[in-house]
């Protein structure tokens, strides 16, 4: 989620509340992705970590290459981190799609 572009996520937003308003602007950007494959990289980005800190506990576990204990800590706590930080999104979607269920009609 680190690699994750602020301007990217902010322009999706602006796309969405333009499509809300029934107002079609031209927002997008050349290159750029809807939120749902925004939302799906971040959690392979997520996954990934997860499995580097994995690899590199059990190198270090089993003394496999020249892996340092200072490497493995830094991977668990960025692999923790990053975990966090997407089950808060996951929270923040799952509010928001609540909040849009209890509306009037």
């Amino acid at each position: 989620m680190s690699n994750m572009d602020i301007n990217q996520v902010l322009a999706q937003m602006r796309v969405m509340a333009a499509q809300a308003e029934n107002a079609p602007k031209q927002v997008e950007e050349a290159g750029q992705s809807n939120f749902g494959d925004l939302l799906k990289n971040s959690i392979d980005q997520v996954n990934e970590t997860q499995h580097e800190a994995k690899a590199l506990t059990t190198a270090f576990e089993t003394g496999e290459g020249d892996v340092d204990l200072a490497q493995v800590m830094i991977a668990v706590q960025k692999s923790s981190l990053s975990f966090d930080a997407m089950v808060q999104v996951r929270n923040k979607l799952v509010e928001a799609y609540k909040d849009v269920m209890n509306m009037p009609i």
